[in-house]
């Protein structure tokens, strides 16, 4: 999945593991967030092989959860990386990471919320709106939803037309003050502020204009279609 929260893939945490787990947990609390903020880089590896959702109960600060559906995905540099726009449009295209790069490019500050009840506060984000895109490839009549890829080769997402013209719904390229790192969906993924985190797709490698939302990988196991933030 992403650094959004769900049901990792993966062996059973054993018994030892567990228990190793509790004394972080401990430290985390005693130690305050600079130790929490370490916790979460540590547990990462864990994290992502803990089917029971144990890792996300810990104290770690405001910090992301790093998740996998896929337990490994490959690494894209600028020499490699493409993201390609499809479907019912009039102008289908392909863009390296230069090209991304190149484009106008808009900057927020927002709150990352996973569905699961973790959240990051006051993440800075910066990389190329979804609408440009959209315009560019300019949709028929019959599109009235996005669908999203991941280069894992297994996660995919989606969104209505109306909610991917949203300006806080960007094809990021920068966050945290640096470009996206492959723990966090790098080089290029989707940030949609005012969704849950899983309909921002990590290792963003396709975006395809559809007649109807497509349910993505979350929702065949539950999720809601709209993952709209509800206060």
């Amino acid at each position: 999945m992403s650094d959004e929260g769900g049901e990792p893939a993966g062996a059973p945490v054993g018994r030892r593991t567990v228990l190793g787990l509790l004394a972080l947990g401990g430290a985390g609390i005693v130690g305050g967030s600079w130790v929490q903020n370490g916790l979460a880089r540590l547990l990462a590896p864990i994290e992502s092989r803990d089917p029971t959702g144990l890792v996300a109960l810990f104290p770690l600060g405001a910090a992301f959860r790093f998740y996998s559906v896929t337990g490994s995905v490959p690494t894209k540099t600028a020499a490699t990386y493409r993201l390609t726009v499809s479907g019912l449009i009039a102008r289908p295209a392909t863009y390296t990471l230069p090209d991304l790069q190149a484009m106008p490019q808009t900057a927020l500050v927002s709150d990352f919320h996973c569905v699961t009840g973790w959240q990051v506060l006051d993440v800075h984000w910066a990389g190329v709106p979804l609408s440009a895109l959209l315009d560019l490839a300019e949709p028929s009549a019959e599109a009235t939803a996005v669908r999203f890829r991941s280069f894992d080769g297994t996660y995919t997402e989606s969104m209505s037309l109306s909610q991917a013209r949203r300006p806080d719904v960007i094809v990021a390229l920068r966050m945290l003050g640096g470009p996206v790192s492959h723990d966090h969906g790098g080089p290029v993924r989707i940030y949609a502020a005012s969704m849950y985190g899983y309909k921002s797709t990590k290792w963003l490698s396709g975006i395809e204009l559809t007649h109807g939302e497509v349910p993505g990988y979350w929702e065949h196991r539950g999720y809601a279609l709209d993952g709209t933030i509800r206060n």
